[in-house]
């Protein structure tokens, strides 16, 4: 069984809260876009473990049984004991640190594959609850809609938003930025807008008024962030923002638009 996880990018990201568990409380549209890593899933015989998990392509940091896919079996293993071994193989193509999701993306696919291998016969929102044990934009990759997400994000509306008539171009500076740290340099704070109003005007407004609370700290920290989106709307940009925590930065250009940005090896990627 094979799954191409894609990631996301934030329209605007309000941080309007703390919470008494920690968690804080966001406003933002998640929205999916087709850089994607492969994600395949084999049944196999039980040998010496009922999980077996490779990767390739950009390096994984960290224990693998701390990787979202391992721990997305072991989330339905306590509930579902008898969910068969499987071998799962990961090819990572989407950057880590970058704010766009892609593990999180990894974790939900994981969800889904198992739920077809095992024959679990779990609902979507039986699926959304599992996803937000593994992480608060799991459940987002479940659904994989353009949504309003609010609460830790998990709390999604989906909405008619389509951004087909522009193209998107990505750039990941190389920088890994702690979401943790990223959380802790920013004072929650009611929005003088909500996003949800003004992504109901055209993509071609939002600049000066569609913001991501992480991209003062995060530039001030980083100033080569700050001047890659200064790039981007030099070259033409109608919108151009840090997604998520960061390092990466985006821009919405018309589809007729070609840009090169010295020295960085931007992705073009289509708004799924």
């Amino acid at each position: 069984m094979l799954l191409f996880p894609n990631c996301k990018i934030n329209l605007g990201l309000n941080i309007t809260g703390k919470r008494a568990d920690g968690f804080h409380e966001i406003e933002t549209v998640f929205y999916p876009v087709g850089l994607r890593d492969a994600l395949e899933l084999i049944g196999t015989s039980a040998g010496n473990t009922d999980i077996q998990f490779q990767s390739s392509g950009l390096a994984i940091e960290g224990d693998p049984a701390d990787n979202l896919c391992v721990k997305a079996y072991r989330l339905l293993q306590k509930d579902f004991p008898q969910l068969p071994p499987v071998q799962i193989y990961l090819h990572k193509a989407i950057p880590m640190g970058a704010g766009l999701g892609g593990g999180s993306a990894d974790g939900a696919g994981t969800l889904l594959l198992l739920n077809q291998h095992g024959q679990l016969h779990l609902s979507e929102e039986q699926l959304n609850g599992y996803a937000l044990q593994l992480g608060s934009d799991c459940p987002f990759f479940i659904h994989n809609k353009p949504c309003l997400a609010g609460g830790r994000g998990e709390k999604l509306e989906e909405i008619p938003l389509t951004l087909s008539g522009y193209q998107c171009l990505m750039v990941h500076p190389g920088i890994h930025i702690s979401t943790a740290w990223a959380f802790s340099q920013i004072i929650p704070a009611k929005p003088r807008e909500q996003i949800k109003d003004i992504i109901r005007e055209p993509a071609e407004k939002w600049k000066g008024a569609l913001f991501n609370d992480f991209e003062l700290p995060v530039m001030a920290k980083y100033p080569e962030i700050g001047k890659i989106k200064e790039q981007l709307y030099q070259n033409g940009a109608i919108y151009a923002s840090l997604t998520g925590s960061g390092s990466t930065v985006f821009g919405l250009f018309p589809l007729e638009t070609r840009v090169r940005l010295e020295p960085y090896q931007p992705y073009w990627v289509s708004l799924v």
